[in-house]
């Protein structure tokens, strides 16, 4: 992919279909962005969310089209959950980051939104959670302070199952930098996550969030 504007690349990182070489370009720029991070993180739940419905439609001529059939698809085999997913990549790839915001909606029926706290003595990590359930899944903001650490960090839903998503992701500056507020999705269901972790890239777990 090749364009002199790395901040139109946010969609196609967010769906994965960057090359290596340009995945590589992208995240040298996604460190020294914040507006490109934010927005990549908002929709770190879109790739997994897609994971569900099916393989992935490649970019190129006739993307629109074609997605729009994944939707047909979708609606024969899954019903309405996964046609949700299926919509927000949509408007993801044709219209952009600000187009999907507006796509996730309120609560889902008689949903209430969830706050999940934490700190860790060892670290000195403070965390909180704020999920709420969406038709698609859970939608996931976080406010986390004094991070000790410097580089990427990520908060990675843990379901009851064992499995695991990450939520969102962001460039940590040192216990120095004040609150951090991420947002971003995730595929399981409120009920189906067991807690949140705060992670350094290499995997270490910052501190634990629970209910």
């Amino acid at each position: 992919m090749q364009t002199t504007e790395p901040h139109v690349r946010v969609g196609a990182y967010a769906l994965g279909v960057l090359g290596s070489a340009d995945t590589f370009r992208f995240e040298e720029h996604l460190a020294e962005c914040p507006g490109c991070r934010v927005r990549a993180g908002e929709f770190a739940g879109v790739r997994d969310g897609l994971a569900v419905v099916g393989p992935p439609v490649a970019p190129g001529p006739g993307l629109a089209e074609r997605l729009t059939a994944a939707v047909a698809a979708g609606r024969r085999r899954a019903g309405r959950r996964r046609l949700a997913l299926v919509a927000a990549a949509v408007v993801l790839a044709v219209g952009g980051p600000a187009a999907v915001a507006g796509l996730s909606g309120g609560p889902a029926e008689g949903a209430a939104t969830q706050r999940w706290s934490g700190t860790d003595g060892a670290s000195g990590v403070a965390a909180v959670v704020t999920a709420a359930g969406r038709e698609w899944g859970t939608a996931v903001a976080l406010e986390v302070a004094r991070v000790p650490v410097v580089g990427v960090c990520a908060l990675v839903a843990v379901g009851r199952d064992g499995s695991e998503e990450t939520v969102g992701s962001w460039s940590a500056g040192g216990a120095k930098d004040g609150p951090v507020e991420v947002s971003g999705g995730a595929a399981l269901r409120p009920e189906g996550i067991d807690h949140f972790e705060v992670r350094t890239a290499d995997g270490r777990r910052l501190v634990t969030v629970t209910r």
